[in-house]
């Protein structure tokens, strides 16, 4: 979709001295985002190509704008500035659109990431490029230009390695390549999965993998979230790459994370971040820490939103709110305040067409299920979980210590039954 439509949802104030708050995408991760901004006294706007996104009901304004149509935001965002009122700043909350937000700050001469840092950020074979120049610990990668060029690559690095999109999102066409892998088939599978038709190998890395995430303030970068990945299912799901989740406080050394977390900041800043979100993807290995990725905006899976409060206090989706306007955040209000056990999981039934899912009741009132919720409803059909978008449900439980949030979280999984039939 193109076009766009604004519309008023009937929510808040029309005075021109509260401040707007432009949100790119209103998927149901962006709601908890959507509702802080709300709860800061914000004039909210969220713009999403889908006419009924759920975050559009919590909008003071609904702009229909396909999130990925960097023109078409644009143009929606100036009319609105000249119909409406006033953007004050702009956000992309769980949605990876780095040139969309930078395409709109660049046009209304916002608060925000340059077009530049979002080409990087939405190029994975740029990304790794600017990690080379700047000296950022990568795992090796290449270019594959054909099947032949990933024959060669393979016969040279040998195996396992991984290929992948290089703009590819939710692990969409992302692969484990090994002795097993029928490399003609996995060559087409990535290359379709990307809207350039162009994918790229990298070294596989053994260790364990991190999520962080904190926000750089005038190129000084502090980590407020550091969530241990879980991939338990990699031989279930190979060669798709699937997480199952993730817990925190990180079993790792305090030491260890101080590493990572540093060098996450530091990949951020040679993407040219001097001023926004950083979230990496990153690995400890038997070398030190490693970049994997790094995304310039809020993380998704209610990372951003729920696990970082949860399990350090620290309110990431206001302060970055706050930045997107124009405010310097102090290093102290990102920094933990605690370290709480919390775990995600997620649920992965067998493929066919859901008859109904039994159980979820019995969870409505546990205090220690912070939230609970589905991607499919009965008469949906249960693909093959071939990337993050094939998960069915999730669940995000707390407990005093990590140990105690997964056995919560794996408990929910195990007792509730999302039904399907062939």
């Amino acid at each position: 979709m193109t076009g766009q439509r604004a519309q008023g949802t009937g929510h808040g104030a029309e005075g021109r001295g509260q401040r707007t708050l432009w949100i790119v995408s209103g998927g149901a991760e962006a709601v908890p985002g959507i509702q802080r901004a709300r709860a800061m006294g914000l004039h909210v706007v969220v713009s999403d190509r889908n006419p009924s996104a759920p975050g559009f009901a919590g909008a003071d304004d609904a702009v229909e704008a396909d999130t990925y149509d960097v023109d078409a935001t644009i143009a929606a965002a100036l009319e609105y500035c000249r119909t409406k009122r006033r953007i004050d700043g702009v956000i992309a909350i769980a949605a990876d659109v780095p040139m969309t937000v930078a395409g709109v700050v660049a046009a209304l001469g916002l608060p925000g990431i340059s077009i530049e840092s979002a080409r990087l950020a939405a190029d994975k074979l740029a990304m790794k490029l600017a990690f080379q120049r700047a000296g950022i610990p990568i795992p090796w990668f290449r270019a594959i230009a054909s099947l032949d060029d990933l024959k060669g690559t393979i016969v040279e690095r040998g195996y396992p390695i991984v290929l992948k999109p290089i703009d590819g999102r939710g692990a969409r066409g992302v692969l484990l390549l090994t002795e097993r892998t029928d490399l003609a088939w996995a060559f087409a599978h990535a290359t379709r999965q990307s809207r350039r038709g162009a994918v790229m190998v990298e070294e596989f890395l053994a260790g364990p993998q991190i999520s962080t995430e904190g926000l750089v303030v005038g190129g000084d970068g502090t980590t407020c979230g550091f969530i241990d990945r879980n991939y338990e299912h990699i031989d279930r799901f190979a060669p798709y790459i699937v997480e199952n989740g993730g817990e925190q406080p990180s079993a790792l050394p305090a030491q260890a994370q101080r590493q990572i977390s540093a060098v996450a900041m530091d990949a951020g800043r040679a993407l040219g971040i001097a001023n926004g979100s950083v979230k990496g993807d990153m690995v400890w290995t038997d070398r030190g820490p490693y970049v994997i990725e790094i995304a310039a905006r809020l993380s998704g899976g209610w990372m951003s939103t729920d696990q970082v409060p949860l399990g350090t206090g620290v309110d990431l989706v206001g302060c970055a709110i706050r930045q997107a306007l124009g405010e310097t955040i102090p290093a102290d209000e990102l920094r933990p305040r605690w370290h709480r056990g919390v775990a995600i999981r997620y649920f992965f039934p067998p493929p066919g067409r859901v008859a109904g899912i039994d159980g979820a009741d019995r969870f409505a009132d546990v205090p220690w299920v912070h939230r609970l919720g589905f991607f499919v409803a009965p008469g949906d059909v249960v693909e093959p979980t071939t990337d993050h978008t094939r998960r069915a449900g999730f669940v995000i439980t707390s407990g005093t210590t990590r140990e105690e949030a997964v056995a919560r979280a794996e408990s929910v999984v195990g007792a509730v039954r999302i039904v399907t039939v062939a």
